[in-house]
């Protein structure tokens, strides 16, 4: 009986993933259809938002009276300040993340690796600021860009990013748990630092960062609060996730075909890395 009861409840958690997984997927496929749908048909549908009986269903629809391009059409040649924003969400995640990816194993390698004066402060600093939430750093952080002359640039948004204490704790821990002697017998070999650093520390911590990365390519992606704060005065600077709002709040009839193009990339970033983010996970454990 328990041999016969096992496939059987396989079955029933599979398909229940099955419909949670579709559930938490229905508003990227109905974002899909509906980049199909003609500028004219979805500024219809937008400006009906708000006038459904309370007591009735909301009408639906998920296929177009006619299938159209049209909305990619405008977003990618008539209409070019979506793709803007776009290049501009590109330009930051793409600086962020190169800025990380050298910072940040260095820092995790030299919390992990050394032991100087100041090193436990330091990490219970990095600690202190990965639990802080960004309204609390935000006025130190306007009032250190305004000093050095960055506010309202690109620097602005990029350079904070670059010392994420979150992807730092995450390779420190990762980092710690290597076992000493591999460092050791590269010194014996005539190894020093800066060659142990590049030739064994980062090639074994590969799924971690991968992990990192891709992690932080949704923070990157997403930002919406910096370039607010940064960028006040510099419309032309802002990225598609500062935008969207004002797609939606004027309907230009394109917002859909504008949301596809947005969730692409990270959704190839995602199914690349995710072997990496689940192997990174699980190999640092977060001790």
């Amino acid at each position: 009986m328990r041999h016969t009861n096992r496939p059987r409840r396989h079955l029933l958690a599979r398909f229940l993933l099955l419909v949670l997984a579709l559930v938490i997927l229905l508003p990227v496929i109905v974002t899909a259809l509906y980049s199909f749908f003609s500028p004219e048909e979805i500024r219809a549908f937008m400006e009906s938002r708000g006038s459904y009986d309370a007591t009735a269903w909301m009408e639906t629809r998920l296929s177009p009276r006619m299938f159209s391009l049209s909305q990619y059409w405008k977003v990618l040649v008539v209409d070019t300040s979506v793709l803007h924003m776009f290049a501009m969400s590109v330009f930051y995640t793409v600086m962020i993340l190169l800025g990380q990816a050298v910072f940040v194993p260095m820092l995790a390698y030299a919390l992990s690796r050394f032991r100087f004066r100041g090193r436990n402060i330091i990490f219970m600093a990095i600690l202190l600021l990965m639990l802080l939430p960004y309204q609390v750093t935000m006025v130190p952080n306007v009032l250190t860009l305004r000093r050095m002359g960055l506010m309202n640039t690109v620097w602005a948004v990029i350079l904070p990013m670059w010392f994420a204490p979150f992807y730092v704790f995450l390779l420190r821990q990762f980092m710690a748990s290597l076992p000493g002697e591999l460092f050791e017998a590269a010194q014996v070999d005539g190894a020093g630092t800066i060659r142990c650093y590049f030739h064994i520390a980062l090639p074994v911590c590969r799924p971690a960062i991968g992990a990192a990365l891709a992690l932080s390519f949704a923070d990157c992606w997403n930002l919406v609060e910096q370039p607010m704060t940064y960028l006040g005065q510099r419309a032309d600077l802002q990225p598609l996730s500062v935008m969207f709002n004002q797609l939606v709040g004027e309907s230009t009839g394109v917002e859909f075909a504008g949301a596809v193009i947005y969730i692409l990339p990270a959704l190839f970033v995602y199914l690349y890395f995710l072997e990496d983010i689940l192997s990174g996970i699980q190999l640092t454990e977060l001790k």
